[in-house]
């Protein structure tokens, strides 16, 4: 579905700000969730300017973390892509994640999206998430198969499961801890 397991937030937004990227790239951002997020926790936004008796969230003019992203499902786009994503790509994601020039971002995040892809797909994904983020790149999937096809948006079809090992062969070595995901972190 176009957002994340809530068991897996804290656990993702606390290690994303420990590594406090200035760029992200949040690949598979459904309905902007971790845009959202990203956004109000690195950029600090909700910090207020005040003068005399009136108070307003810093500008978007004030923003200095880029934050962009890739939905492969133009309808999942909303109002708070436009709010906190800087650039929106629409379209496959192995196809546009091939334009982007490597270490373009601090970090590539690609959250709930693994299990939308064949086996050999998504290995592609993780090695072009490392590609793109100089320093980390952040995967998460859930730990069981859970059957799903939707046909108003073939993306959101399940079509594979995977494991702590096949995570970790593919450079994603640091497993945090999560009941129902495998949350799996990469560092440059």
């Amino acid at each position: 579905m176009p957002f994340s397991q809530s068991s897996q937030l804290s656990v993702i937004l606390d290690w994303v700000q420990a590594l406090a990227p200035r760029s992200v790239l949040d690949v598979g951002a459904g309905m902007g969730q971790y845009g959202f997020l990203l956004r109000n926790n690195l950029e600090s936004v909700n910090l207020f300017r005040i003068e005399g008796n009136r108070a307003w969230q810093r500008p978007k003019s004030e923003w200095r973390i880029l934050i962009d992203g890739i939905e492969g499902f133009a309808g999942y786009l909303t109002p708070v892509h436009d709010w906190a994503y800087n650039h929106m790509m629409i379209g496959d994601a192995l196809s546009l994640l091939g334009a982007v020039e490597t270490g373009r971002y601090e970090l590539a995040i690609g959250i709930d999206i693994l299990e939308h892809l064949e086996k050999s797909r998504g290995m592609r994904l993780l090695v072009e998430l490392r590609r793109v983020a100089s320093r980390g790149a952040l995967v998460s999937t859930p730990k069981a198969f859970l059957p799903q096809e939707v046909a108003a948006n073939p993306y959101e079809n399940h079509r594979s499961l995977w494991t702590r090992e096949e995570l970790t062969a593919a450079g994603f070595a640091e497993i945090l801890p999560n009941a129902e995901s495998w949350i799996a972190a990469s560092r440059a």
